[in-house]
């Protein structure tokens, strides 16, 4: 069973998680925005400006290396071309599909505002879809019933975490 939400500070261990997750050195991270059920993060929040001041308009970024493996196997199964068929041909999945951009173009403006970014969320939304990886983040982020590509690509991947923790990290 997923978790709910959480939206909590990221200790040094989930930075360390996090780090081994990526293969590099994790940026911009504000909290943790999900943890898998093995305790792990597996979507973290990030500012929408990095340290640099290069604007960063993924908010939600989805780290476990299983759940992304798995969203990439979906990529390259056709799954995005199918989504984009049906929003295409379905108002009310679009009109959902645009709430959810509404949402995260909310949650995002309320931590500050990027003028360059202004108005673009991330994974494609409202008029397509270009990113599982960020649509599942965003689902993980937030709870289901908020993005439904999202809540449909997540159904898709199955229990990612069944195979226990994705990195191991020393305390």
């Amino acid at each position: 069973m997923i978790p709910p939400p959480v939206r909590e500070q990221a200790s040094e261990h989930d930075r360390a998680a996090v780090a081994e997750q990526l293969g590099r050195p994790p940026r911009a991270i504000r909290a943790v925005a999900h943890r898998c059920p093995c305790g792990l993060p597996d979507v973290v929040e990030t500012t929408p400006r990095l340290a640099d001041g290069t604007p960063f308009p993924t908010l939600f970024y989805l780290t476990c290396q299983r759940a992304t493996a798995a969203c990439s196997r979906l990529e390259s199964a056709g799954l995005m071309k199918e989504m984009a068929a049906r929003l295409a041909e379905d108002p009310e999945l679009a009109a959902h599909y645009r709430a959810a951009h509404e949402d995260y173009l909310s949650r995002r403006e309320s931590i500050e505002h990027v003028e360059e970014i202004d108005g673009i969320s991330a994974g494609g939304m409202p008029g397509r879809v270009k990113c599982l990886h960020v649509l599942v983040g965003h689902a993980l982020a937030v709870g289901e019933g908020v993005n439904p590509l999202g809540d449909e690509a997540l159904a898709e991947i199955g229990p990612w975490w069944e195979a226990g923790p994705c990195v191991e990290v020393a305390d």
